[in-house]
């Protein structure tokens, strides 16, 4: 929910109060800056920052002030809407964090038995060694 003051300030000359001429008080009802990509990843108005970057910043004591200092594609406004939806829908987003972690460690164990990271430093640089080495044959050396 935003609501937004539409008002007009009357100043006062000397010996006179200050007070509201005409106020209305407009409430408006504006959507979460929550948009899911094709993956089913979350982000936060319409940038690359996911919910759970947003999530992860606020428990661990980031304001929202904060937060868009560390990501300046945000806009404050949005960090505030994100996280009052956090702590009004605590449930369902952590929920969400819970398969998203799940995914996370599905896709890591997926990597690491295709591509066994035991050894790989070796691997590297004995893969270096090799190319070094022909160089040297094509350089004459």
């Amino acid at each position: 929910m935003h609501v937004r003051w539409l008002g007009h300030w009357q100043i006062g000359v000397k010996g006179t109060k200050m007070g509201i001429d005409s106020a209305t008080l407009l409430i408006e009802t504006e959507p979460i800056p929550l948009e899911t990509d094709a993956d089913g990843v979350v982000r936060v108005g319409g940038t690359r920052v996911t919910l759970d970057t947003i999530v992860a910043a606020f428990r661990e004591g980031a304001t929202a002030e904060e937060i868009v200092y560390q990501y300046p594609s945000l806009n404050l406004a949005d960090v505030y809407s994100v996280i009052g939806y956090y702590l009004q829908q605590r449930s369902h987003v952590e929920a969400y964090l819970r398969r998203r972690q799940r995914q996370r460690t599905e896709v890591r164990e997926h990597n690491e038995a295709q591509f066994d990271p035991r050894g790989i430093r070796d691997r590297l640089l004995a893969r270096r060694a090799g190319q070094e080495a022909v160089n040297d044959a094509a350089a004459g050396r």
